[in-house]
């Protein structure tokens, strides 16, 4: 089970500019609002990635707020970066993964982060790509590699652990 004291948040490439060529982009987002008004409430780390940000810009405005830290990167695999290495709680090992690029950013760090000795965890209905079959590919190759595959609902139930969370009724406001 997954646990708010264990997890950190990666937000990963969630930048305007490509919001245009990404399939469900609004959707996307959407999940991604939750999990970070739900890590905010459960104190819960997050960290928001930049691809290319001279170029592709910054994270998106709905998002902007919730970062502790943004990080900007030109590597697809974001665990190469020594700044998000340096930044991840080590006593946080698991990693819940939303964002861009499914089959590139996403993928690359999730692995890069299994490589680094963490329990990287994509959240399916927060992660986006170009092409619907690139992003299912992508949840196949990191499924066969052992990195978990859940939903915005699975991981604000499982860090709240119960009903009789001090936060259930303000994260039950965020699925209703």
């Amino acid at each position: 089970m997954l646990e708010a004291r264990h997890s950190t948040l990666l937000l990963v490439d969630f930048q305007d500019k490509l919001a245009p060529v990404i399939d469900q982009a609004e959707e996307t987002l959407v999940q991604a609002e939750r999990l970070a008004k739900a890590a905010k409430l459960l104190n819960v780390p997050i960290i928001a990635t930049e691809q290319n940000p001279h170029g592709l810009g910054h994270i998106a405005p709905i998002l902007a707020s919730f970062p502790d830290i943004a990080i900007p990167k030109m590597s697809f695999d974001a665990a190469r970066e020594p700044d998000l290495l340096r930044t991840l709680p080590q006593e946080r090992p698991e990693i819940m993964i939303a964002g861009w690029e499914a089959h590139v950013c996403v993928l690359q760090t999730a692995l890069g982060l299994l490589r680094e000795g963490f329990k990287p965890v994509v959240v399916v209905d927060a992660i986006g790509a170009r092409r619907a079959d690139s992003k299912a590919i992508a949840l196949q190759r990191l499924a066969a590699h052992g990195v978990e595959i859940v939903t915005t609902e699975m991981v604000l139930f499982e860090w709240l652990g119960t009903a009789d969370h001090p936060a259930f009724r303000a994260v039950l406001k965020l699925i209703k």
